[in-house]
């Protein structure tokens, strides 16, 4: 434990058993006062000059740059699933807390595979996940050593002077994140040490040029070969294509969300998995922890499976709208009597496990019967291990993140293993989990990575993401993701080969397989009767055709008949004239209860002079980021034509609500020209109200005055 410590142990033994809120803050303040000053005082060493940095004009100094902040250094690596599932709650912790309040998150990438030591890929992970605060790329782990830190992912949490106050490992620790943070700065507020200096930030983002496709996932073709469904997950949305690449729809996006309803009204969340069954399409909507259904004969999104918040069950067995789970990242579908359409296999990511949901009626291998709708756990433990068994639920996976089935002789599912770097295979016989390729006898050894062609366990991966049946061929094909290639597997042999990609992490179309190159391919697809292979390149933002008889690679090219639609979902146009920045208006935090609606007040002032512009239409926009349910049902946006009658904005807050506090956007998009000086201007202005949930009655309604003036 790098902070502490024995002092830490006893504090969180001390707040387990403190009855109230008060007794527990009053534990911390007494902590926080012990390892201030004096003896117990350990300050974190300095970042090492020269490290390469991300999201900030420059690097920075903690006992500089950063003195008189509170500082949370986020110990993470991209590929981790549990690192990902902190981000929402570092994200709630910056949207209640900015630098001016005295907190900054900082993150430090400390790799685990070499390919995660890059700058450029870690500047691909910060857009993938939308970090915005800073990143520090500890590649050689040299602070990682020095704060003892032995885990992905760990938060240290320090105090104004660079001193070490707390350590939380794990994820699943926002209760206590929030705790500590909101005492410790409001002790060091007390002491006058807090400093609210703004730190030298510039995104990544911001520098980029758009693009039709961003951080794509998976892609899946349809019976007929004739479509694509492609999972547009940095755009968070689903593309419905052409085999040629013209788009016939465009579902969700630009921003995240979670929302049912039709084709313009749906919204998802980093999408992963995608399956297609002659009209309808199965999405893993990743982030939203739910899995989709898009209805492409009434146009119409449903969630099946999942609530909306990530889950720890590691069994399941509830109806599928009721069954919390955990970073779905990969579908397929089938059952061991070739009823293909009967049972949808998820690789659930978050907790390590194979689930299956029941689309009709149904049972698992030697299991009972199951009633349609049941989602419940096929395989795993849910131990993070590469633990091969007879009996399903004694294997162990680590972060599953690629499904293919192969039916008959086989009878089975594939399975990219991308933690373990390995492909396994679950039987749909009696369960079996087996080896393929990759990985090693060692069930712990999570680090048996490489890149060798070869057979069993001798065979090495690094990464792999996706894999893809060809039942044509008889052969098994994988994204081997860290290894910036495509493998192929005989199962039969077990004998594992480069396919295509020189290892190199460029984007160089070809023409030939083995002078094509990779950068992060995260799914791939077979199709055109087992003669073309589709692999999503996800880091090079393309979908790559490998012509399987010629061995020619090309580009898919994803078009639309207008180009706004190739970058853009189709959505109101309002959505594609927002401006690129926002002034952000912080209101004080207000306690609610489930049922209490507030009414927002628009009161802005134009600078005189100004007036509205009537040809580009100005409107106003609900958010909640990581928790989008919220607004299920109620009124998101609406038209601003007179700034002096602009009708209350409301929001109900509903029942059950999964979350103790969130923070509501209230978003203004203002397009107005000034006859003084003949100036036409775009502004933003973002309210954000923290809300905190409260059991106690509130009444009926609330109001809140939104103010501004240019």
């Amino acid at each position: 434990m790098a902070a502490g410590s024995r002092a830490q142990v006893r504090l969180d033994s001390a707040l387990s058993s403190a009855p109230t809120a008060a007794e527990r803050d009053q534990l911390l303040l007494e902590y926080v006062r012990k390892v201030d000053g004096g003896e117990a005082a350990v300050k974190a060493p300095e970042f090492e000059e020269g490290l390469e940095w991300v999201n900030t004009d420059g690097p920075l100094l903690l006992h500089k740059d950063l003195y008189g902040k509170v500082v949370v250094l986020d110990f993470f690596t991209y590929c981790c699933i549990n690192c990902m599932h902190i981000l929402p709650d570092l994200h709630a912790l910056e949207q209640k807390y900015s630098s001016k309040d005295g907190l900054v998150v900082i993150g430090v990438h400390s790799a685990k595979f070499p390919n995660e030591k890059l700058l450029q890929n870690i500047q691909n992970a910060v857009l993938r996940y939308n970090i915005t605060h800073p990143v520090v790329n500890d590649a050689d782990a040299k602070l990682w050593h020095e704060l003892n830190v032995t885990c992905w992912p760990t938060l240290i949490i320090l105090g104004p002077r660079g001193n070490i106050l707390f350590t939380l490992i794990g994820e699943g620790q926002k209760e206590k994140l929030f705790s500590f943070i909101s005492v410790t700065l409001k002790y060091y507020k007390e002491k006058g040490e807090i400093s609210d200096h703004d730190i030298k930030s510039k995104l990544y983002r911001d520098s980029l040029p758009p693009s039709p496709l961003l951080f794509p996932g998976k892609i899946a073709v349809d019976n007929s070969g004739d479509r694509l469904a492609i999972a547009d997950s940095g755009h968070h949305r689903i593309l419905i294509t052409k085999k040629n690449g013209g788009i016939l729809h465009s579902i969700g996006g630009p921003g995240s969300g979670w929302k049912d309803g039709n084709f313009l009204e749906a919204s998802f969340n980093s999408p992963q998995g995608v399956l297609m069954k002659d009209s309808n399409i199965y999405v893993a909507d990743t982030e939203n922890h739910v899995i989709r259904k898009i209805d492409l004969v009434n146009e119409k999104v449903s969630t099946i499976a999942g609530v909306g918040v990530q889950g720890i069950d590691r069994e399941g067995g509830k109806i599928g709208t009721k069954q919390s789970i955990s970073s779905p990242w990969d579908l397929t579908s089938g059952t061991s009597d070739d009823a293909e359409d009967r049972i949808l296999f998820i690789a659930m990511a978050g907790t390590h496990q194979i689930w299956a949901l029941f689309l009709e009626d149904g049972k698992l291998p030697k299991g009972r019967n199951y009633k349609k709708e049941t989602c419940i756990c096929f395989a795993g433990s849910g131990n993070e291990e590469n633990r091969n068994n007879s009996y399903p639920h004694k294997a162990g996976f680590a972060q599953p993140s690629g499904l293919s089935l192969a039916p008959e002789p086989w009878t089975c599912l594939f399975v990219a293993d991308s933690e373990s770097s390995s492909l396994r295979s679950v039987s749909l016989k009696d369960g079996a989990v087996k080896n393929v390729v990759g990985g090693e006898r060692d069930p712990l050894n999570l680090f048996a990575f490489g890149d060798v062609d070869g057979v069993g366990v001798n065979a090495k991966l690094q990464h792999p993401l996706g894999v893809a049946w060809n039942k044509q061929r008889g052969l098994l094909y994988a994204a081997d993701s860290y290894n910036h290639k495509i493998k192929v597997i005989d199962p039969k042999t077990k004998h594992c080969a480069t396919l295509a990609g020189t290892g190199e992490a460029s984007n160089i179309i070809g023409p030939s397989f083995s002078q094509a190159t990779f950068n992060e391919p995260g799914g791939l697809c077979v199709g055109e009767h087992g003669n073309v292979l589709y692999v999503v390149d996800t880091n090079n933002h393309q979908i790559k055709v490998l012509d399987l008889e010629t061995q020619i690679v090309s580009v898919l090219p994803i078009t639309a008949k207008d180009t706004v639609d190739a970058v853009l979902p189709v959505k109101p146009k309002k959505a594609s004239r927002r401006p690129k920045t926002a002034t952000a208006v912080r209101l004080s935090p207000l306690a609610v209860s489930s049922g209490l609606t507030l009414q927002f007040i628009l009161k802005i002032a134009l600078p005189d002079g100004a007036k509205l512009t009537e040809g580009a239409p100005s409107f106003w926009e609900l958010s909640a980021e990581d928790h989008e349910y919220l607004l299920e049902g109620q009124k998101i946006n609406g038209e601003i034509a007179d700034l002096d009658n602009v009708p209350d904005i409301t929001f109900t807050v509903p029942a059950p609500v999964q979350t103790d506090d969130f923070v509501l956007s209230i978003n203004v998009y203002l397009y107005f020209c000034n006859k003084n000086d003949n100036t036409c201007l775009m502004k933003e202005i973002s309210f954000k109200q923290p809300l905190e949930l409260r059991n106690k009655d509130q009444g009926m309604f609330s109001k809140v005055e939104l103010s501004f003036s240019f």
